[in-house]
């Protein structure tokens, strides 16, 4: 079983994600379990405060250490094996080599911070990784416990239904995945590529693999440099560049 225990001051933000699709489908069959632990619950003062001035000036707040630790000691009060991740534009990024390697462990802790970030005592000594899911700012780390949350759950087994649809997914070799088509054969006069109705297994396959390879190199460069370290993705990228 997957287990979760998630920290956060905004608790309610997560009242809705774990009701609906595979997540609720694997709450309900015992395979996944998600706890919500509010941090202010851990403060040390009547007001409930989690957060201060930076020291050395500047703008926003700074979560404190003193209630995140003693939420974190209480998330692995029962269990040291859990791992602690804290969220941080500052952490390492976070993709799907990342979900791959953390699809093997059963047990985390997900720090939610807010405001301009919190005590970096934390991740530095506190926590076991510092994790990013990208170049950009959210208003907490919330959105990205969701993030984490659902892209390693689905690399268990058990999780999505059609394992052989993991298999084929955007990034699982370094590509973006291949475009998609279903019923009507003709839509507006945009017709379904024929490969795709041919019959020939063989055929369509090449087709999705030369097709990857040609949306990588267009929408995502460097991710195509990576790939390149496959054999016959380089070959198939030779023989675009001899066509092209």
């Amino acid at each position: 079983m997957l287990h979760f225990k998630i920290l956060s001051i905004f608790p309610k933000y997560f009242a809705s994600p774990f009701m609906d699709g595979l997540l609720k489908q694997a709450i309900g069959k015992g395979n996944l379990k998600i706890d919500i632990t509010d941090i202010r619950d851990f403060a040390h003062d009547k007001h409930r405060t989690v957060d201060d001035t930076p020291y050395g000036g500047g703008a926003g707040m700074v979560m404190k250490p003193e209630p995140i630790v003693s939420a974190i000691r209480y998330a692995r009060a029962d269990d040291k094996e859990y791992k602690v991740i804290v969220f941080s534009p500052k952490g390492k990024r976070f993709d799907q080599h990342a979900a791959k390697r953390f699809s093997q462990s059963r047990k985390f802790v997900l720090v939610c911070g807010r405001y301009e970030g919190i005590d970096d005592r934390v991740p530095a000594f506190y926590a076991d990784e510092e994790l990013s899911i990208g170049d950009y700012v959210l208003s907490g780390g919330e959105a990205a416990a969701l993030v984490f949350i659902e892209s390693v759950s689905r690399l268990v087994p058990g999780f999505v239904g059609n394992e052989e649809s993991i298999v084929s997914e955007s990034y699982e070799k370094g590509l973006l995945e291949y475009p998609q088509y279903t019923k009507p054969r003709t839509f507006e006069g945009h017709e379904v590529p024929p490969v795709l109705l041919s019959g020939n297994h063989k055929e369509v396959e090449k087709w999705r693999m030369e097709q990857s390879v040609r949306l990588t190199a267009d929408k995502r460069p460097d991710l195509l440099e990576k790939a390149k370290q496959d054999r016959d993705i380089l070959r198939i990228i030779e023989t675009i560049e001899k066509t092209n």
